[in-house]
């Protein structure tokens, strides 16, 4: 019988500690969720910062090299080569910086650009040398 008595208190014992460790390891994961939740509101404050900030974006469908002497002829009705071929993708420009390609649609009787390809960072690298 005393050796029984001897045996409980070690169990108890180990279960407590067994027990200690889990709430630490709770304790620590409750820690390392709540430090990822401010660290996404300060990245999210960060990015709301630039949110605002107005960027130009130009779609382009074309582009030709002309003189001033043509340049002076063009009137109503002219009509100016341009360097693509109908059914090529358009450029799209953010910041004079080429971003995608796309094409044309209309959407309530206004056109629009449907992007198709997004420039992978190496291209847009490429396209500032």
């Amino acid at each position: 019988m005393a050796e029984e008595k001897v045996e409980k208190p070690i169990e108890q014992e180990t279960k407590s500690m067994d027990d200690l460790e889990e709430v630490a390891i709770i304790e620590l994961a409750d820690e390392i969720k709540v430090g990822d939740d401010a660290l996404n509101k300060i990245k999210v404050q960060n990015l709301d910062f630039i949110l605002d900030i107005p960027l130009k974006v130009t779609v382009e469908l074309g582009r030709t090299a002309v003189l001033i002497k043509d340049l002076l002829l063009f009137g109503q009705g002219s009509i100016i080569e341009l360097d693509k071929a109908a059914g090529d993708p358009l450029d799209v420009y953010v910041n004079g910086k080429l971003v995608a390609k796309g094409e044309v649609v209309v959407v309530n009787e206004k056109f629009g650009v449907r992007i198709s390809e997004i420039i992978s960072p190496v291209e847009r690298i490429e396209s500032l040398k």
